[in-house]
């Protein structure tokens, strides 16, 4: 599998579970796999929803900060990366 760094983490709402990205290259659509890594998180996980502001999106793009519902606890400055099948 290669992974792209596409963004970091930059809040956390611990109890909604959802991680605040900004997003600094490239983009991330509804269905992707995404990997989480930081100095105490580490999971990957499919992208079931994005939000930007109090809408729903398929994509968001490079610039765009936007919130994804995660499995796991994630932490400021975790980076993000695309995972993508070789």
């Amino acid at each position: 599998m290669a992974e792209e760094k596409i963004g970091v983490v930059i809040h956390y709402w611990t109890k909604i579970g959802v991680a605040g990205v900004r997003l600094t290259s490239g983009e991330v659509n509804v269905g992707d796999m995404i990997h989480i890594l930081g100095h105490t998180s580490d999971f990957t996980q499919k992208v079931e929803s994005i939000h930007v502001g109090d809408d729903t999106v398929d994509t968001a793009r490079t610039g765009d900060e936007i919130g994804i519902k995660v499995s796991e606890h994630a932490r400021e400055h975790d980076e993000v990366y695309k995972v993508t099948p070789d």
